[in-house]
């Protein structure tokens, strides 16, 4: 079965090499973005779509020593490897071009045009990025280094325990778990013929080892009170814990961050909510030791007041990734570092850290983390706050009666906690560019009842189905704020009745629950069908009800 594309990978129809220059200048972008990240592999002779190529595709020996030299021809500062020609199970052949990562240099294409992978796209890269790169390329590299040390230097219980626990998850295949202790930690880039990488020395290494490394990984987990002061700190610089037992010593020193909330669940029930879930603060601490740059001196950071928790590591944010696309974007600094947190089932999928983040996020009605990013470190911060307890009870509620998908936790959160949003409100805080990919959020939530919507294309608006929280019977408020517009055109006409003469602010003062907009909105539209007459220009303008609504009174 062929691999998903992603970021190692990209598959490319046979046609591509037929095509003449064009299909080898398209090739060549895609080994310069491989080479400026962190390798790959170009599988061509394989649709995309299908991930087969055709039954009777023949691919020749010079077809892929003609591509090969072609590639070479058209980049500087890229390694290329050729498989063999490759028969598909199904029928067809095709053949890989693996592309090493250029380790010091910045591969270009021969006319000089530098391309970055992110993700599963290739993005040029401006004027302002080469800098950035260039200084990436060092971290991109750093894991994989050889150390002068061998693997019998090290205490053999270090190899024991870390063979352990791979052959104890879950998360690894038989096969590999089958590997003798030795080939395992070759399997996961610990060692390379016996020497001991960056990487092997972080993992299984002694502290003294550890700490000759240019930039070690240490940690300060500082506490402030409410006028922001310093009430205590532990730090740990001494270099005795690999990446999993930090993480450890942190979750159990830092009782701070194990503090709750509780609200109301019930007539005489109290339900405590964690101000900060322990799934959120893993995923904050294993993205800054696997996200932080092994290259640059700085401690990462660990920040608790007392209304808000903040995460800071050295090492800004990869290429194309931002704080308004990391949703749905990923990039890796140090991807064996992520493969191993992941396969010893310490963190999330690849790439899945802020959707977990999100959910829990959207279900305990607290706010998204938000991103701090320098050129040469990234802050993150979670509040505490819990934003509207009865989305928290409803969220609850459909958690127990209804089977949903991770987007659709997230989407309904935000819907519940806003009371009504629009389809471009809702666009932004889910980082979606287009209304397509919001149908797979929004549309079960329809089908099913749970959420309702009123209006078309952009100005479409997403509310709380009532007969959801009817159903749930929760004790909610009613809101003005959800009203419907025909009903708001009548309160602001009554409005009017009692007090002509009145501004769009004076009206918006007696609805305070209903956002200015939707007022401005309503008034104009009453204008425009005649039932409200308004002063002259729109600086002061004020309004009162035509003539014949007095009249009809």
């Amino acid at each position: 079965m062929m691999q998903e594309e992603g970021k190692n990978i990209d598959y490319k129809s046979i046609r591509k090499i037929q095509q003449g220059d064009s299909g080898f200048k398209d090739l060549a972008v895609s080994v310069v973005c491989f080479a400026n990240a962190q390798g790959g592999k170009l599988i061509i002779g394989i649709e995309d779509k299908n991930r087969t190529p055709l039954p009777d595709q023949k691919v020749t020996i010079e077809e892929l020593n003609k591509t090969l030299n072609r590639l070479r021809n058209l980049t500087f500062n890229v390694g290329l490897m050729a498989s063999d020609i490759l028969e598909h199970p199904e029928g067809g052949q095709y053949f890989e071009i693996t592309v090493l990562p250029s380790s010091k240099a910045i591969a270009t294409t021969n006319d000089g045009k530098i391309f970055l992978r992110v993700g599963d796209q290739c993005h040029a890269a401006r004027s302002e990025d080469i800098i950035r790169i260039a200084t990436e390329k060092d971290a991109f590299q750093w894991e994989l280094q050889l150390r002068n040390v061998s693997i019998s230097d090290i205490p053999t219980k270090h190899i024991t325990q870390f063979a352990q626990d791979i052959r104890l998850s879950s998360r690894v295949k038989e096969s590999v778990k089958e590997l003798s202790d030795n080939e395992l930690i070759e399997h996961y880039n610990l060692t390379q013929n016996g020497q001991l990488t960056n990487l092997g020395i972080l993992w299984l290494g002694t502290a003294q080892q550890r700490s000759r490394l240019a930039y070690p990984l240490t940690v300060q987990y500082i506490v402030y009170n409410d006028l922001e002061e310093k009430v205590r700190k532990i730090d740990w610089h001494d270099y005795a814990l690999n990446p999993k037992e930090l993480l450890q010593a942190i979750e159990k020193e830092a009782i701070e961050l194990t503090y709750s909330h509780e609200f109301n669940d019930g007539l005489f029930q109290r339900k405590p909510i964690r101000f900060y879930h322990e799934k959120v603060i893993r995923e904050l601490l294993i993205n800054a030791f696997a996200h932080k740059s092994y290259t640059i001196s700085g401690d990462i950071f660990i920040k608790v007041f007392t209304d808000r928790l903040e995460v800071k590591n050295p090492g800004g944010l990869l290429m194309g990734i931002t704080k308004d696309n990391i949703l749905h974007k990923t990039a890796r600094r140090n991807p064996h570092i992520i493969k191993i947190f992941h396969d010893l089932n310490l963190m999330e999928g690849e790439g899945s850290g802020y959707d977990l983040m999100y959910e829990i996020s959207s279900r305990n009605a607290k706010p998204f983390p938000t991103i701090e990013a320098e050129y040469d470190s990234v802050n993150v911060i979670q509040e505490s706050k819990i934003l509207d307890e009865d989305t928290v009870a409803l969220l609850e509620y459909v958690s127990n009666h209804y089977q949903l998908s991770q987007r659709e936790f997230i989407a309904l959160g935000i819907i519940s906690r806003s009371q009504k949003i629009l389809t471009t409100q809702l666009y932004k805080q889910l980082q979606l560019p287009e209304e397509e990919r919001l149908r797979t959020y929004v549309n079960r939530l329809l089908e099913q009842g749970l959420i309702s919507s009123r209006g078309l294309k952009k100005g479409t608006e997403y509310l709380i189905n009532p007969q959801l929280i009817a159903n749930a019977k929760l004790n909610v408020k009613a809101s003005l704020k959800v009203i419907e517009q025909h009903k708001l055109k009548a309160l602001i006409v009554e409005e009017l009745r009692l007090r002509p003469q009145s501004s769009i602010d004076e009206i918006h003062k007696s609805f305070g629950e209903i956002e200015r907009k939707d007022i401005q909105k309503a008034v104009y539209e009453l204008a425009q069908e005649g039932e409200l007459e308004h002063s002259g220009g729109t600086k002061g303008r004020i309004y009162w009800l035509a003539k014949k609504k007095i009249t009809e009174k």
